[in-house]
């Protein structure tokens, strides 16, 4: 009978400790209501009757245009063009000017229409702000703007075949980043995100740079030294290869690999 009755008394206080910890939480006055909650409604749509007219050819940025005036490209790829040649003909084709050379920065080849071919990458300066970025391949044989944008370029980054365009937003703690690549036929939009921004890049003290394939501003790609001031994307020395004086730096098959992003330079070029 007493082995009963203690085991209801504490039957009776374990009961009682989840009331008191609630008293305790609701203070001395008790549960209060803090009113009817807030109807939940759907957004109010303004004008609902208007709707933009639908993305025309001259405003899709990836829209092909073959750059009218250049010669074929038998080879199908844009190592030996010269970049302001291309950007003079398709300015100019656009109605626009060519370019001072100085507002053009230092071009990249990089394979972007995945046919194992550079194509070239280039950016004009329009003014402290604006600049404007043109991609360029050979279709068919012929030189063809596979994309044209212009804006405000916080960044561009090449990784795995996708070019990324980062421009601030109204937030300087954020810039969106407009994911392009090639689907097959043009350069298709991938993805449109948030990312925090980032403080810009300053040289080192010491003055030095890291190594790129490019000496006495001659680049080369797929073992043929090439003309010019660019930089090669994509592939890197062969083990054993140095540089031989007067000689352009000779860049092997050996892959870099392609999932760490590579930021394309952002000054302006200088170029006379």
């Amino acid at each position: 009978m007493r082995r009963w009755r203690t085991r209801t008394a504490l039957s009776a206080v374990v009961a009682l400790i989840p009331l008191a910890l609630v008293a305790g939480c609701a203070g001395v006055e008790g549960l209060q209501s803090d009113g009817r909650a807030r109807d939940v409604k759907a957004p109010l749509a303004l004008w609902p009757e208007y709707s933009p007219a639908p993305l025309g050819r001259e405003d899709n940025p990836a829209a092909l245009e073959r750059v009218p005036g250049l010669v074929p490209v038998p080879s199908g790829d844009m190592t030996g063009v010269n970049e302001l040649t291309v950007l003079d003909a398709d300015l100019t084709a656009d109605g626009g000017s060519p370019p001072k050379p100085s507002s053009v920065r230092r071009p990249v080849l990089h394979d972007l229409t995945d046919d194992r071919k550079p194509d070239l990458i280039t950016v004009v300066d329009i003014d402290p702000r604006v600049s404007e970025l043109r991609v360029y391949s050979v279709q068919d044989k012929a030189i063809t703007r596979v994309l044209a944008l212009r804006g405000v370029l916080a960044g561009v980054e090449l990784a795995a075949g996708h070019l990324a365009i980062r421009e601030p937003t109204k937030d300087p703690r954020y810039v969106s980043v407009t994911d392009y690549v090639w689907d097959g036929d043009s350069m298709g939009l991938w993805d449109l995100t948030l990312d925090e921004a980032r403080k810009p890049q300053t040289p080192s003290p010491s003055g030095r740079q890291s190594p790129s394939p490019v000496a006495d501003g001659k680049p080369v790609a797929e073992g043929k030294p090439v003309a010019g001031n660019r930089a090669v994307v994509g592939e890197a020395p062969m083990a054993g290869e140095g540089l031989v004086p007067g000689e352009p730096l000779v860049v092997g098959r050996a892959p870099v690999v392609r999932d760490a992003p590579v930021f394309l330079p952002t000054a302006v070029g200088g170029r006379a």
